[in-house]
């Protein structure tokens, strides 16, 4: 299991409504895959398991579906969501190109301490017992996560609201759930060493240029995996 490791910039604990927590419990079980992609939402269920009443429940799944991890189908319910092999190349191709920018914007705005903040972060994922064991990568999610830390160090308020809060959760349900290849893990913390070392000498267009391969390796990577039957997917 992951360990939670405190850094700098990280936003401390507060105290949170019960819907909060609802809504965190269930939007943690969809983004690990304890809740299966395409799997059907019973509201009596949750709120049986989670012992809250419908109103705290309801506004949690309102808030899912904010997050494009909830879907409604007409005559059917809230189901979890389900890319096709087209929607998540799609989200793919628009991380490669918005968090390339992003990068590139990094390079020019990150100040030398910002940076060496991203490096820490790094160094906590190759601590990480799953990272060590060759069984997935880091999965704590803002500023313990390097794609958000680099989009926030680009310091473009619009670029951060469209990868770090619209396509935010949902790009990391695929991300978490397709991490356990093998090599896989160590090859993306190499890669975010490199990218990170263009951002540090502050060349953007190298920076770009790899955020943008490393992108574009994670779809492969899955591509690979849908091909193998190993796509996630609940029709019932």
């Amino acid at each position: 299991m992951s360990k939670v490791l405190t850094l700098p910039g990280a936003a401390s604990g507060d105290s949170e409504t019960l819907a909060e927590h609802i809504f965190r419990k269930i939007q943690s079980a969809i983004v690990k895959g304890e809740i299966a992609p395409g799997s059907k939402i019973s509201e009596p269920e949750l709120a049986r398991i989670h012992g809250v009443s419908r109103g705290p429940l309801r506004e949690a799944l309102h808030r899912l579906e904010g997050q494009r991890l909830l879907v409604r189908v007409p005559h059917a319910g809230a189901r979890v969501v389900s890319l096709s092999p087209q929607e998540l190349a799609e989200l793919y191709e628009i991380r490669e190109s918005l968090e390339g920018m992003a990068c590139r914007l990094a390079a020019e705005r990150m100040a030398p301490a910002e940076v060496e903040q991203v490096r820490q972060v790094l160094h906590a994922h190759e601590k990480d017992e799953a990272f060590q064991a060759g069984t997935g990568y880091y999965q704590q999610e803002g500023d313990y996560d390097f794609h958000y830390r680099i989009v926030k160090g680009s310091g473009n308020q619009m670029l951060f609201r469209m990868l770090c809060d619209e396509l935010y959760q949902l790009a990391r349900m695929y991300r978490i759930q397709y991490s356990t290849t093998p090599n896989r893990p160590r090859q993306s913390y190499a890669e975010h060493h490199r990218i990170l070392d263009a951002i540090a000498d502050r060349d953007g267009e190298l920076a770009e240029l790899l955020m943008r391969r490393h992108i574009r390796a994670s779809r492969l990577n899955i591509e690979k995996q849908i091909a193998q039957g190993n796509l996630k997917r609940t029709e019932a």
